[in-house]
């Protein structure tokens, strides 16, 4: 199987550039060998490319896209972290926030997209634990929070 580089590079995946937090908080943080993930938003650059309410303003396909956007910009703070998405043993675990109507009961279905990403980029390696919840409002109204724990391979002498 190509490595997880490769497998971005052969897809035409272009990560954005790593999000930086917008409150008092880490983006990112290594214990040994685990890389815990903040939460991210669906932006790019900065910029907030969705907001609202999913059943509500927000189909469900705007939301899988807001939710593969933060699939990304987890990538691009594990290639930071880890200077190489190389250096990824296996995604243990990711958590998703869904903005939702009281009635919009697809949350799983929104974070599909980000899930399956991980798996595409990372192979076996990217299956993990996920939780899927709905909740009544996300930060600047986004519709999409998504969060994630990785494993890294230990570093070579």
């Amino acid at each position: 199987m190509p490595s997880p580089s490769a497998t971005l590079h052969s897809l035409g995946i272009l990560l954005p550039p790593p999000p930086r937090a917008i409150g008092s908080y880490l983006p990112y943080r290594r214990q040994g060998d685990i890389l815990y993930l903040s939460g991210t938003l669906p932006v790019w650059d900065g910029e907030l490319r969705a907001t609202g309410k999913l059943g509500h303003s927000l189909s469900l396909e705007q939301g899988q896209a807001a939710a593969e956007l933060c699939a990304l910009n987890l990538l691009a703070l594990i290639q930071e972290a880890a200077h190489s998405l190389d250096h990824v043993h296996s995604v243990l675990q990711l958590t998703g926030y869904v903005n939702a109507a009281e009635d919009f009961y697809d949350i799983p279905a929104v974070i599909n997209p980000a899930s399956a990403l991980f798996e595409k980029i990372f192979g076996e390696h990217g299956k993990h634990t996920r939780v899927a919840v709905g909740v009544a409002s996300l930060p600047k109204n986004a519709p999409v929070e998504i969060s994630a724990i990785v494993l890294l391979h230990p570093p070579t002498i």
